[in-house]
Parts: C-alpha cells; sequence; structure tokens
C-alpha cells in the first residue's frame, strides 16, 4: 500500500519554484529517509506532505485520499521541535490530549516515563534530546499512521541522536506506523531506513529501496584511456580517477564489456552524495513504484 503519493507537485514562492514536478510514491510501513543539500525542497516536500501548505500546482495524497481528508492520520514534528517552553512536560501532554481524538496519554506517559524525562520540568529547561524526546512522545501520542519529521536529529549530540532513533524504530516496530524523515546525516541512515528518496533542486532524483538501490550500483575502476567509450555504454552517475586510472560510479550491474575494468560494491554514502553532486541526473531511470497501490 502507498502510504504517501504526489504527482506533478510543485510549490512556487512568488518567481521561485522550490519544489517542482514532484511525482513519487512512498510505501506504507517503511521508514523513509528524504535527503538533498540546503535549498533543495525538502521541507517543503515535507510540509506539502503534512497538509501545511498548498500546493501551487499537483496533487498530494495519503493513503490513497487527498492530504487535508488526512490530517488526522498524519503527526508532524518540524526541525526546531516548536513546543511551548513555558509549559510543564504534563501540561504538554494535556495540551496534546485536548487537540487529539485519538490520544494515547498512557503511551505518552509511560514512553517519558522510561526516559526519566520529568513531569513537573519546564520544556524550556529540558536539554535537547530530552525536547526532541517529548516532541517525538506528543508527535506518537497522536496515533498517526504517517509521522513527518523535518531534521530531527539536527541538533543533537551522537547519543542523543540514536536514543531518538532507536526510540522511533521501536515505535515502528510496534505500531507499523510509516515514517518519513529528512536528514543530512547520511552515514547514520544506514541500517535505520529502508527507503530512500533524493531531492535535488526541487526534483526527486532517485527514490527506492535502500538494498536495491545500493546492490544496483558499483564503482567501476579501470584504464583513463577507454573511459570515455565505457561511460557512452553505462548510465555513470560520477567519474574521477587520477593519471592513467579512472573511476565511474555507475548504475548498473551486467558483466563488463572490457576485462580491463573491475567493480565494487558501493556503500549509501557513497551512493547518496554521488547523486548530490549531479543535480541533473534527474532524468536517469528511477525505480517503478506503479505496483504499491
Amino acid at each position: 500500500m502507498t502510504a504517501l503519493r504526489t504527482e506533478g507537485l510543485g510549490r512556487r514562492y512568488r518567481r521561485t519554484w522550490a519544489l517542482r514536478d514532484c511525482s513519487v510514491a512512498l510505501p506504507s510501513g517503511r521508514v523513509i529517509a528524504l535527503v538533498g543539500p540546503n535549498g533543495a525542497g525538502k521541507s517543503t516536500l515535507l510540509h506539502l506532505a503534512a497538509g501545511l501548505l498548498t500546493p501551487t500546482t499537483g496533487t498530494v495524497r495519503v493513503f490513497g485520499r487527498p492530504v487535508r481528508e488526512s490530517l488526522e492520520r498524519i503527526a508532524f514534528v518540524a526541525q526546531g521541535k516548536p513546543l511551548y517552553s513555558g509549559f510543564r512536560v504534563a501540561e504538554m501532554l494535556a495540551f496534546g490530549r485536548r487537540l487529539n481524538p485519538r490520544w494515547d496519554d498512557a503511551a505518552a506517559r509511560g514512553r517519558l516515563a522510561e526516559l526519566d524525562i520529568p513531569f513537573d520540568r519546564r520544556i524550556g529547561r529540558l536539554s535537547g534530546g530530552q525536547r526532541t524526546q517529548v516532541a517525538l512522545t506528543v508527535a506518537l501520542a497522536k496515533r498517526p499512521d504517517l509521522l513527518v519529521m523535518d531534521e530531527p536529529l539536527a541538533d543533537l549530540d551522537p547519543l542523543a541522536r540514536q536514543d531518538v532513533m532507536r526510540g522511533l524504530m521501536a515505535a515502528v516496530a510496534e505500531t507499523g506506523l510509516t515514517v518519513l524523515l529528512s536528514s543530512h546525516m547520511v552515514s547514520e541512515l544506514d541500517g535505520t531506513c529502508d527507503w530512500l528518496t533524493v531531492v535535488n533542486k526541487g526534483r526527486v532524483q532517485v527514490s527506492g529501496d535502500i538494498d536495491e538501490l545500493v546492490a544496483g550500483h558499483r564503482l567501476l575502476t579501470g584504464p583513463a584511456e577507454n573511459a570515455d567509450a565505457l561511460a557512452a555504454r553505462l548510465p555513470v552517475i560520477s567519474r574521477g580517477g587520477t593519471g592513467r586510472q579512472a573511476t565511474l560510479l555507475v548504475r548498473d550491474t551486467a558483466p563488463l564489456p572490457d576485462p580491463r575494468w573491475t567493480g565494487r560494491p558501493v556503500s549509501l554514502e557513497e551512493t547518496v552524495l554521488a547523486y548530490l553532486r549531479a543535480p541533473d541526473l534527474a532524468a536517469l531511470p528511477r525505480p517503478t513504484l506503479t505496483s504499491l497501490g
């Protein structure tokens, strides 16, 4: 089943397009990483997915319905974790309970108790990691089917990031929740997220299952003298090399036509960085997602 589907989605601010011609289908029950450079359109896409912005062009559907008809099924955690700093933690939970008809107060209190976050402490006096945990708890207590998170780990130290991601993965395992989160920390997505969507210059470059995407790319090494001839026959994502040796990162796993060339697997980070350095590669074939329903 498709959790989020966009078709021709775009958002323009005066004369500038923050997102344009975005068509993507994201599956349910997955932890989806949205990756891209600053200004690529990630936050705009997340705000459109959460129903916080109106599209200039195109459509957004959540679990098959227009996003405006699905707001009760969506929870959003903004980059700045906008909680009321003067509220005590218990007051923040009470506020959430009044606003959300599907609110699970027992789960929220149990989660914060396990994290040793004092209910009588004001939000403004919590550490960055604790504030993020409270924001995540408030979002999860809404019992959403889709949790959208904009750079949730950006201002946290490594230990706090690990704690937050561990809690998020536990929630996904318990509820079957779909998570869509943006992040600059590509190395930390490996082993946590299982679906990748890369956005660059306001367009989706590539989107698919992480294991399949990584397995579908490899780094080729061979003589520079015939690199151009080989590159003309393969979908090249990036190329480099020094002196007589050339390297090609390609999206292809077919047998190499030249025995002088060798190939090796690439990491998730290598794959993502190659796409980010080549924003004009959005026209490369992407995984077919029409079978998601």
